[in-house]
């Protein structure tokens, strides 16, 4: 039996490819890994690498790992090698796996581990001016903070991260603010922001179920990195913090943000005016386009004024 992609991290933090046995019983889209298991180790110390400042203040929960038991999940692992032998081939013999985030909801990334990705997850993007084009987008594997505060909070409070194993192949740099929605020609096989220190990748939707394969899904709580979110000391919580009010904070970025980022930020407010987008979703929104630093630093001095 085999199971979904399995990593290993050497001594430089890079995350190695590699396949190996697996015997379990277990038949559900996921399966738990014990915390003295040594994938659990692998991947929980990844994510936390990438948190930062925010890893000691971060819970890991748990650490689950897809399971490649049922008949689909094996046909989709199958199909995975086939892809990645047949772009080593294309490329000189090398597919250039990679491993990435992926940020979602927890009802979202559960589908996706069962079902694969769909257009939900593309069309995310299409109205996003700063999406380095038109597909599914995913953070380097060191990059999990960044993953982070573009995820949502289960009823519980728990966030999730999905990590996938990605068939790069040859990459092109996609500018900020792009429509592309497949690759410019027959050379090249995804889209990265830059070449050489790709922080985003973006699968076109052509090739997402063939170049993505879900690996694990981390299960986390991070107090101190969504305390912006949740009025915990961040700054933009809610009436009890002595925060910003949007229309003032909407003045203020309008002189410090370039067009594209403010149009993001208008199109945002007007839906969340609108009832279309929560609270939450225009705050994760501005984190991700203005982000934690000027948010911060207009915070303090909007307090140092009044």
């Amino acid at each position: 039996m085999m199971m979904a992609a399995q990593v290993e991290i050497v001594d430089n933090g890079e995350i190695i490819d590699s396949l190996s046995p697996h015997t379990s019983g277990d038949y559900s889209s996921t399966i738990l890994l014990r915390e003295e298991n040594h994938e659990y180790d692998v991947v929980k110390n990844c994510f936390l690498s990438g948190m930062s400042l925010h890893a000691a203040e971060t819970t890991v929960v748990s650490v689950r790992k897809t399971s490649a038991q049922r008949i689909t999940a094996k046909a989709k692992l199958a199909a995975s090698n086939v892809f990645a032998e047949a772009m080593k081939r294309k490329n000189g013999g090398d597919a250039n796996v990679r491993y990435g985030w992926y940020s979602g909801s927890k009802e979202e990334i559960e589908r996706i581990v069962s079902y694969g990705f769909s257009s939900s997850e593309v069309e995310k993007f299409e109205k996003d001016d700063r999406s380095h084009g038109v597909g599914v987008h995913f953070l380097h594997h060191t990059c999990s903070k960044a993953a982070a505060i573009l995820g949502e909070a289960d009823e519980e409070g728990i966030e999730h991260l999905l990590l996938c194993r990605l068939i790069l192949g040859k990459p092109e740099r996609v500018i900020a603010g792009s429509k592309q929605t497949y690759p410019s020609s027959s050379e090249y096989d995804c889209g990265v922001d830059n070449l050489e220190n790709p922080r985003k990748y973006v699968i076109w939707s052509c090739n997402m179920n063939s170049y993505i394969l879900p690996s694990h899904v981390v299960s986390f709580k991070s107090p101190t990195l969504r305390g912006l979110i949740r009025g915990g000391g961040g700054g933009l919580g809610r009436a009890r913090s002595p925060c910003v009010s949007f229309p003032i904070l909407m003045s203020i970025l309008s002189k410090s943000l370039d067009r594209p980022r403010m149009n993001v930020i208008l199109t945002t407010y007007v839906d969340f005016r609108k009832g279309k987008v929560r609270r939450e979703q225009l705050i994760r929104k501005m984190r991700e386009v203005v982000g934690d630093e000027l948010l911060l630093d207009i915070i303090k001095n909007h307090r140092n004024s009044d």
